[in-house]
């Protein structure tokens, strides 16, 4: 019989989203085994978990659709226990809506979320204390459409990126506050660098039927500085960026034609760019799904996962090969498919 080259992953699980499943999928992470399938509030679009209460955060930002494009705005979040993939409670926001962008400070128990601006606020970040699950707090990032946010590790300093503004969100978590803009022409998903002193940007924002006005990359932003001291180019557009464990800059990149029948365009499969995070060197590329835009990887860095929403799938990457794994195929009952990840290890 021959070794499962994944069973170090045993008792470990991937959770991924169908957006108009709408679902949240729990597989085996050694054998791409469904392990549960839990539905949620429609629309979720990402996923963040907290492993010292073992909850996995769930957002849902339209009733459907996507940015821009979508029927109205969801206020909703959705706390699934990770191990028994039950629902604990589904959160309210509102007034505040559009929730999107997750991010965890387990140190001092606080979940951030990403919010749309509204007629009488501007996009902002929604604090919340993640022991009693209510918001406690707000941080105005001064842009309509705040979509992704991260935090650097120490817990200090937050960056969203706005899809129209021309300006990535620095803001202070401790005061709560707004303390700087760096120029950056319209930016997707970002990931902060272990110790801080980083942030890698994708830019621009890629409009679903329209060409970006500027070349394609990801802009890396000195956070002391606040402003960008390098680009690290690609030939497509890109959406999602994410750094491993082991210092690998992770970016899905879109293959895309214009079509007036589709607000996302006809597809190509898009590919999954791997830089290194210190020297900037592109390692090396390889094709995965329809429209990539979530990644994730392994705690030990040697596997991605990249969920592409058109062709509503999962790949799973093995990154010291640049070779593919496996994939998974989600749900979907109209054009959006597969969205947010969120790797959950197995309880210690």
């Amino acid at each position: 019989m021959p070794i499962n080259p994944r069973s170090h992953l045993a008792g470990d699980v991937l959770a991924a989203v169908s957006q108009s499943g709408p679902t949240v999928s729990f597989f085996d992470a050694a054998t791409d085994d469904l392990l549960d399938r839990v539905e949620v509030t429609a629309q979720p679009h990402e996923l963040c978990f907290d492993p010292t209460q073992r909850l996995l955060w769930c957002s849902s930002a339209y009733h459907s659709g996507y940015y821009n494009a979508h029927s109205g705005h969801c206020t909703k979040l959705t706390v699934i226990d990770a191990d028994t993939r039950r629902i604990v409670e589904v959160i309210d926001l509102a007034p505040e809506h559009g929730p999107h962008g997750l991010a965890l400070d387990p140190a001092r128990r606080r979940l951030y979320v990403s919010v749309e601006a509204s007629a009488d606020r501007p996009g902002g970040v929604v604090v919340i204390d993640t022991e009693t699950r209510r918001p406690i707090g707000r941080i105005d990032t001064d842009a309509p459409g705040p979509h992704w946010f991260a935090i650097s590790p120490d817990g200090r300093t937050g960056f969203a990126t706005n899809k129209e503004a021309p300006f990535v969100s620095v803001v202070d978590l401790g005061r709560g506050v707004l303390t700087a803009k760096v120029e950056v022409p319209g930016s997707e998903g970002l990931a902060v660098s272990p110790d801080g002193t980083r942030a890698y940007v994708a830019a621009p924002y890629l409009g679903f039927a329209a060409k970006p006005d500027s070349a394609p990359g990801i802009r890396v932003i000195d956070a002391r500085s606040a402003s960008v001291t390098a680009t690290l180019p690609t030939e497509h557009p890109v959406l999602p960026v994410h750094l491993t464990s082991t210092g690998k800059l992770l970016a899905g990149e879109t293959r895309a034609i214009p079509d007036p029948d589709s607000p996302l365009g006809r597809q190509a499969p898009g590919l999954l760019t791997v830089f290194s995070a210190d020297t900037h060197r592109h390692l090396g590329s390889v094709d995965i799904g329809l429209f990539p835009l979530t990644i994730t990887s392994s705690p030990d860095g040697r596997l991605a996962y990249v969920s592409s929403i058109v062709s509503s799938t999962v790949d799973i990457i093995d990154l010291d090969t640049l070779t593919p794994v496996s994939r998974l195929t989600l749900p979907k009952l109209a054009e959006a498919g597969a969205h947010g990840l969120a790797y959950l290890p197995r309880p210690s």
